[in-house]
């Protein structure tokens, strides 16, 4: 007997958030099919790619074609020009790291100003991302929101600790896209959901943020994870749980050893930047295939491998 395929779609579907204005605006969500289960249906908006970059830079040492693209470009403006023209990307991902009251602690006057030369330099969507401090990043999230209003940004992320500041600020004062970055939990990313939207975000504007891991790096959680969520999304018609996921990769990714290490003590393990590409596709591949929307990425060759597939899968 020949096998005849029965598409599986489901009555409910992922919420659609819009990051950024104009041609280049990015609709995240909107699928009512699995993850990456575009053989059941096409989906109503693809995966999206991110790339990263910092306010300070990276220290490109042993990461050669890193260093080639943004050969010349000294400033973050520049630096994100150069991103938002890699192959694939569709939002520019900028990550305050110089922000951070335990490093550089760089003013929030300093850091408005480089968001608006970023977001001037650009014609992708923005992502703004903080130091990971939460009296800092509140700080920070409200003032650059203001001066990016009626530009549609996503900030990660609100979390436990400070949701009502950051919900409050971004999301109701100024209008803007709120990431809610919860710990691995299914239960810890619901209530944070619950809790924001009765604050008065709307659901339409928060983007979930279910936390991160490289591949063999505790993985098994983040995509048990993704797992339980889409599938209450979609099988349950949890509404609480439709909001899209963006999976910020990068941060993971390039912190583990084989990514690190320099070629010169593990000679063996081959080309230290080839390595971490390596890692980053891997796990963003694998984010992509547990039910995230968006990935955030670093490096552009992961950057195009990542859009390449998703482009394949359509």
């Amino acid at each position: 007997m020949p096998f005849t395929a029965k598409p599986r779609t489901f009555n409910a579907a992922i919420n659609e958030t819009v990051l950024g204005t104009g041609a280049k605006a990015v609709t995240l969500g909107g699928q009512n099919v699995l993850p990456l289960y575009f053989f059941d249906n096409t989906p109503k908006n693809a995966p999206a790619v991110g790339i990263e970059i910092t306010d300070t830079g990276y220290d490109a040492t042993g990461l050669p074609a890193l260093a080639a693209f943004y050969d010349g470009a000294a400033t973050p403006a520049e630096r994100a020009k150069k991103a938002a023209s890699a192959e694939g990307v569709s939002f520019v991902c900028l990550r305050f790291e110089g922000a951070d009251p335990g490093g550089l602690n760089k003013s929030i006057a300093d850091c408005v100003a480089v968001a608006k030369d970023v977001l001037n330099a650009i014609d992708v969507p923005l992502v703004v991302a903080g130091c990971k401090n939460i009296e800092k990043d509140a700080e920070l999230f409200s003032a650059v929101a203001e001066v990016c209003q009626g530009k549609n940004v996503l900030f990660l992320s609100a979390r436990e600790e400070d949701y009502k500041t950051v919900g409050a600020s971004v999301g109701l004062a100024y209008g803007q896209k709120v990431g809610a970055e919860s710990a691995v939990d299914i239960n810890l990313a619901k209530q944070l959901n619950v809790v924001m939207t009765q604050l008065g975000v709307s659901a339409q504007s928060i983007v979930m943020n279910l936390g991160a891991a490289a591949a063999g790096y505790g993985f098994e959680y983040v995509a048990s994870t993704l797992d339980r969520v889409k599938a209450a999304a979609l099988e349950q018609n949890d509404t609480m749980l439709q909001m899209p996921v963006m999976t910020p990769v990068s941060v993971e990714t390039w912190s583990v050893k084989e990514a690190i290490m320099a070629e010169a003590d593990m000679p063996e393990w081959g080309s230290q930047e080839e390595r971490g590409i390596r890692m980053e596709t891997v796990t963003a591949s694998a984010c992509l295939a547990s039910g995230a929307e968006s990935v955030i990425l670093r490096h552009p060759a992961s950057v195009k491998t990542i859009a390449a597939m998703i482009a394949a899968l359509l």
